[in-house]
């Protein structure tokens, strides 16, 4: 540089690379950041070094009819490897519907997955427990994990993942069938920092594997699992839970076990849609039980009689949106008793309940002016971490 300045001659090719880093990331333009890679073989350098993330064109984030028809390219024709040696500090790797990816295509992990910290293998249908030690010895620093649909995860491989790598956060184990409470309470013992559990239609899990868990643990889904009353109480056991998702619950021969979510008292949302079977019993615990809780789904939830609408609205003071759609035996006294108590409420949920009267609807419009009621039906609430959306 200082033979340059001599002689007049300056150059961005000369400065360093810290410098030229500096410059890369001051750019805001994903093009004119391929554009910077593709100036000289040392800038694709510096832009090769500083990507954080990489998602395959097989990637999708949304599972559709039409996706699972598409054509799935071979990731291992990808190169796989040769792009993880290209791009070596990754932090995040979205590998979601590389179907024909086996365990043998994870192994650059021992290599380069150092610095990865979140990793989807959504429906990566050949990956086996043996690819998810290969993540666990090569991704510690690992906090969050999506396995939807990995039919070859058990729990050995989900026990060998939450040992090495005691820093997750998130796991989506959705739909994983060889998975139960015994790979859960490895994953809940080892991995105090946990926040969300996705266990939906977990067949083999019935909540026990939550027992003693952290109370950093606010957001559980379990859609569709058969959850026991102690499986419930564990769910529960860590003291932090904000969210719980246990709607379309599977039919129990031991009867109603929602009723230890009375015993949460930092819960804030609820989703019991199709829960067909929850109880009055239930329905009262968790009103007296849950001081904190804002939005309650108990559409479809037949079983509720006017004891249980007069368990919410008595003793749910802090409840802002209910949802009731089709509810059989929400009746006129049951309305009544919405309207006359849930003084927090601000939006209502409210269509196909046969035993209601236009005029029970009409006069709780009038009475509580406030409160919005809306006729469409919520399939799904919002969880309040991105990484299960």
């Amino acid at each position: 540089m200082g033979d340059l300045s001599r002689n007049n001659v300056t150059s961005i090719m000369h400065l360093p690379d810290d410098c030229l880093t500096v410059i890369f990331h001051g750019l805001d333009s994903p093009t004119d950041r391929e554009s910077f890679g593709l100036t000289c073989r040392r800038w694709l350098g510096i832009h090769d070094s500083s990507r954080r993330s990489l998602q395959f064109s097989c990637s999708f984030t949304l599972l559709t009819p039409s996706s699972l028809s598409k054509k799935v390219l071979d990731i291992h024709t990808l190169h796989l490897h040769k792009l993880l040696r290209r791009f070596q500090h990754l932090e995040s790797l979205c590998l979601s519907g590389c179907r024909e990816l086996n365990d043998a295509g994870l192994t650059r992990l021992l290599n380069y997955g150092s610095d990865l910290q979140k990793l989807n293998l959504d429906f990566c249908l050949k990956v086996t427990d043996y690819g998810l030690s290969l993540v666990a010895s090569g991704c510690p620093l690992l906090t969050s994990i999506s396995l939807y649909r990995c039919p070859g995860i058990t729990d050995l491989g989900l026990e060998t993942l939450a040992n090495a790598c005691f820093l997750m956060e998130y796991a989506n184990l959705s739909y994983c069938m060889q998975i139960s409470d015994n790979g859960l309470k490895a994953l809940t013992q080892a991995c105090r920092r946990l926040k969300g559990v996705n266990i939906s239609h977990c067949e083999g899990i019935t909540g026990v594997g939550f027992k003693g868990c952290s109370n950093t643990l606010a957001y559980i889904e379990a859609e569709s699992c058969m959850l026991k009353p102690e499986g419930v109480t564990g769910i529960v056991s860590g003291g932090g839970l904000e969210y719980l998702d246990v709607s379309c619950l599977s039919w129990s021969p031991l009867g109603d076990p929602l009723a230890g979510i009375g015993s949460s008292s930092s819960i804030k949302i609820l989703n019991f849609r199709m829960c067909r079977t929850v109880s009055d019993t239930s329905i009262t615990a968790i009103a007296k039980g849950c001081p904190l809780l804002e939005e309650w789904n108990l559409a479809l939830c037949h079983e509720v009689s006017i004891f249980g609408w007069q368990a919410v609205g008595l003793y749910c003071k802090n409840l802002k949106t209910l949802h009731v759609n089709r509810c059989r035996n929400l009746c006129n006294g049951s309305l009544e008793a919405l309207r006359d108590g849930c003084k927090s409420l601000s939006t209502l949920y409210l269509s196909g309940c046969v035993r209601l009267s236009p005029v029970a609807v009409e006069l709780f419009k009038s009475q509580r002016a406030e409160v919005c009621v809306k006729e469409e039906e919520v399939l799904s609430l919002n969880p309040p971490f991105l990484e299960f959306r």
